[in-house]
């Protein structure tokens, strides 16, 4: 099983997606040293800092909320052992959510689920099938979305969907890092997201929340600060 490395490491770039828009919080540096120095009080304040976005993390890639709190506590656990690794080369924020995907994955896998279906082909004739165009923005998802709506329709999708959704719009992950992570092809990473956006898509229409005007990611923007 290979996971991405996070931000942190030479290897990898900072998240491109929705919330590449990392800036310093006041006291966190300090912070982050006084924890590394074994400071309780310090780490206690990264936790308030961050347990929020953690746990929002888990929820959407989950969509349960008994195992998204586990997760939130065993990522922090998690920080607390690697938090001596961190070396201050991307923003903290953006490690700590690397991390925390690679443990909700990891705990997918233990759990059996296929997070994708490497069966699934590419058919044009198929009415759902992905068109050539997988990266750019979709027209027919942007509308005045409510974010209790919009946050209700990614938690209703097929956990691959889900899960390549919220990797790929919300977290800002490259196909090809996705495919790494889920041991599935890019071409594969591509036809989830198209599909979960048709799903969405639909789910909002069902709702009355389709409008032309917004993309139904940006309902995740502010969640993100």
């Amino acid at each position: 099983m290979t996971l991405v490395p996070p931000a942190d490491e030479p290897s990898a770039k900072p998240n491109s997606g929705l919330f590449k828009r990392n800036p310093p919080i006041a006291g966190e540096a300090e912070a982050i040293e006084a924890a590394k120095n074994g400071d309780a009080e310090a780490f206690s304040k990264l936790y308030a800092l961050h347990k929020r976005r953690v746990y929002t993390l888990c929820l959407r890639m989950l969509g349960n909320v008994s195992e998204a709190e586990d997760m939130t506590q065993e990522a922090f656990l998690h920080l607390f052992r690697k938090l001596g690794s961190f070396r201050g080369e991307s923003a903290f924020s953006t490690w700590l959510h690397r991390l925390t995907v690679n443990l909700v994955l990891m705990h997918l896998r233990k759990k059996g689920l296929n997070l994708v279906s490497l069966e699934e082909t590419i058919n044009p004739s198929e009415d759902d099938a992905p068109k050539r165009d997988f990266g750019s923005r979709d027209p027919m998802l942007t509308g005045s979305v409510d974010r209790v709506a919009l946050e209700r329709a990614v938690a209703s999708l097929p956990p691959g969907y889900r899960m390549v959704f919220v990797l790929h719009d919300v977290e800002g992950f490259e196909h090809n890092e996705i495919a790494t992570m889920l041991n599935c092809s890019t071409g594969n990473s591509k036809s989830q997201l198209h599909k979960a956006r048709l799903k969405l898509r639909d789910l909002l229409r069902q709702t009355g929340h389709s409008n032309p005007a917004l993309s139904p990611t940006d309902g995740f923007k502010e969640t993100a600060l």
